[in-house]
């Protein structure tokens, strides 16, 4: 059976870590609200992280969106798939490694990947506006 394209790790530019760091950084200088990663590599083998961020406005998501994709274009990483940017309200960006969702307020609220997710640890990104504590990333035990 031929392996799936879906899982295809990122350049070796940067590291998964690295990637979602830097796609959160980017969503800070636009002023990105809650901003919060979740390591689910132990959890899941869709990807290692999960980067959650809140939008006001359908054009703050864009805006958001289009900051990501271009710190990490400059870093030779493309989406593999980018879906629900034409609605602005959910927008999911598949990096295969690092996923990010890019929420509406009420859209976040409604779908809560935070309570669905966790068991994940969180990630101290160090943003502005950090989403609660960090709990430390599960160490290899």
């Amino acid at each position: 059976m031929p392996e799936s394209p879906r899982r295809r790790p990122a350049p070796e530019t940067l590291t998964a870590e690295q990637t979602v760091r830097l796609a959160a950084a980017a969503a800070d200088l636009k002023h990105g609200r809650d901003i919060l990663a979740l390591e689910v590599r132990d959890l899941t083998s869709i990807a290692d992280y999960f980067l959650l961020i809140t939008a006001g406005s359908g054009a703050q998501v864009e805006a958001i969106c289009d900051a990501i994709d271009a710190a990490l274009s400059a870093e030779g990483i493309e989406p593999l798939h980018v879906e629900g940017k034409a609605e602005g309200r959910w927008v999911l960006m598949d990096y295969a490694d690092v996923i990010i969702h890019v929420f509406r307020d009420d859209s976040r609220a409604f779908y809560g990947l935070e309570r669905l997710w966790g068991d994940a640890p969180r990630l101290d990104l160090g943003t502005s506006d950090p989403a609660g504590p960090a709990r430390p990333a599960a160490s290899g035990a």
